[in-house]
């Protein structure tokens, strides 16, 4: 049996992005806020390196602006830019004025770190490379007290639900395999990237994609896809990623060495260490290929541990010795740039259907994401959605009739999440050509069933749902990645290894109609 509840708005996921928009619309809403996992378990919880924002007086917005755009190779929409570096300060005082707490000096004043590609110091940091935790943990606190708004762990989300382009609410399965149905007047996305595809990444493990796939499956437009960025530097430890290392490490000064001393980056770039990531990542794949080990030499910062205790705790718990004042380094999968395309108020191309933070394409990031704006987009966006949705009337809307279809249970032929991660690191990782593209793809639709297997989603289990939808995820990244024919931030394939003008600007749409795929360029 099918329990069904009413609410004014759900939103889907936990990151900064949820909790500002839940925040926000609580004034004015009932707000229920569904996670698959623990509400903690999110990239936002994760981030170490800051909030980016022109906050000092020898900063600008147009400073700002031109960074982004420039490490997002010009991909980016101009107007979404202004919006994110324009509301910035504005929203990041705001968050001081309620209590949030950010790094400062002896003196009173905030600590503005440095990092990759940004002209000037203009990272605000909480718990020195603990800003992520210290946000959440903030927003948390506050909704914690607050009873508009209500947070249900371990449950999945199964499907949206969708009739004549207007979303209606979202079908759920408990952890014990119950089934339940939320009506909703909006539903929000806010699931988070695809990390969690790649075996080497810094995410967490539940982000794994499910906001691309419930969206395309609703018939949403996808734009994108094939941008991921790749964090140059993960820690690596015994053939292993054990964790990030913060670009706020390089903003102090520390530089990338080969084993034998030699600065990796020295005459690649004219940033050197602080180049845009994908730069860096390309740099250091190119290297470990080689049979080298690069590492990050920290023997110029003082105070290290007291600077980045976060980061102290990985190395000391994964046996690096920081005294030797080097840290075994590898690039993975950090953010995807591509998503559910939206415009500056989050909406989609479904009626009543929003996304925010990483799953949602605002633009800003480009094909590239400039270091420290994804905490950033989660806290612009989502408030520039909650005032576009806080005085809307919440009277009673009309539920539709969900009508029984024809789905029924059909056995799938699974693979295990590791196989599916193993195959996107190797042939849809940092350096892309057709021949590895078409080979995942091949790989992925061995195991995806074709469109005249109508199956019942529903009917799987929680683990087999998340496969699934990891299947559909990485399939959708990898088939973009093939389809754009040259090498742009995020997206480098050595077969088309120049941007082409004929590409400028130009995004991939994927939308699927009645299981009919249609895909465009704009």
């Amino acid at each position: 049996m099918t329990d069904r509840h009413i609410a004014d708005v759900v939103i889907i996921g936990s990151g900064i992005a949820a909790l500002v928009a839940a925040d926000h619309l609580s004034y004015h809403k009932n707000v229920i806020i569904i996670t698959k996992s623990k509400k903690e378990n999110s990239n936002s919880c994760r981030a170490q390196g800051g909030v980016a924002a022109a906050i000092s007086r020898n900063d600008h917005w147009t400073n700002h602006f031109s960074d982004t755009m420039v490490a997002g190779n010009f991909h980016n929409d101009e107007e979404a830019v202004e919006t994110l570096v324009q509301r910035g300060p504005e929203l990041l005082r705001a968050l001081i004025d309620k209590g949030m707490s950010f790094d400062k000096d002896a003196r009173g004043h905030l600590v503005l770190g440095q990092e990759g590609a940004h002209g000037i110091r203009r990272i605000l940091h909480a718990g020195g490379d603990a800003t992520g935790k210290a946000l959440v943990d903030f927003m948390l606190n506050r909704l914690r007290i607050n009873p508009k708004v209500k947070i249900i762990e371990n449950t999945l989300v199964v499907d949206l639900l969708v009739e004549e382009n207007h979303c209606f609410g979202i079908k759920v399965k408990t952890s014990s395999g119950r089934s339940k149905i939320i009506y909703s007047r909006d539903t929000i996305l806010a699931a988070g990237g695809s990390g969690g595809l790649y075996s080497f990444t810094s995410n967490d493990p539940t982000v794994t994609g499910d906001g691309l796939v419930l969206a395309y499956r609703a018939g949403a437009n996808l734009v994108d896809l094939e941008f991921v960025q790749f964090h140059p530097t993960l820690l690596y430890v015994n053939g292993e990623v054990k964790g990030l290392i913060s670009e706020a490490v390089r903003g102090e000064g520390a530089v990338l060495i080969t084993e034998g001393g030699k600065c990796l980056m020295h005459g690649i770039h004219p940033l050197e260490d602080l180049a845009p990531r994908d730069v860096v990542a390309r740099e250091i794949n190119r290297a470990v290929l080689n049979g080298e080990q690069i590492f990050l030499d920290i023997s110029m910062i003082k105070d290290f541990k007291k600077r980045f205790p976060t980061i102290t705790e990985l190395c000391e718990e994964n046996g690096v010795d920081l005294t030797a004042g080097r840290i075994p380094v590898v690039p993975g999968a950090h953010f995807h740039m591509g998503g559910v395309e939206v415009n500056q108020q989050g909406q989609t191309s479904v009626e009543h259907l929003y996304a925010i933070g990483e799953v949602a394409c605002t633009g800003v990031h480009g094909a590239n994401r400039l270091a420290s704006n994804s905490l950033l987009e989660g806290i612009v966006f989502a408030t520039e959605l909650a005032e576009h949705l806080a005085f809307e009337r919440s009277e009673v809307f009309d539920i539709p009739t969900i009508e029984s279809d024809d789905k029924t249970c059909k056995e799938l032929h699974l693979p295990e999440e590791e196989e599916i991660k193993t195959v996107m690191m190797k042939y849809v990782g940092i350096i892309r050509d057709k021949t590895s593209l078409q080979t995942a793809i091949e790989w992925l639709e061995w195991y995806l069933p074709s469109e005249d297997k109508n199956f019942d989603l529903d009917a799987l289990t929680h683990e087999q749902i998340g496969v699934y939808n990891m299947l559909q995820a990485a399939w959708l990244i990898t088939t973009s990645a093939l389809m754009r024919e040259e090498s742009r931030g995020g997206h480098y394939r050595s077969d088309f290894p120049e941007e082409e003008t004929n590409w400028t600007k130009k995004k991939i749409v994927r939308k699927l109609i009645k299981n009919n795929e249609r895909i465009a360029q704009k």
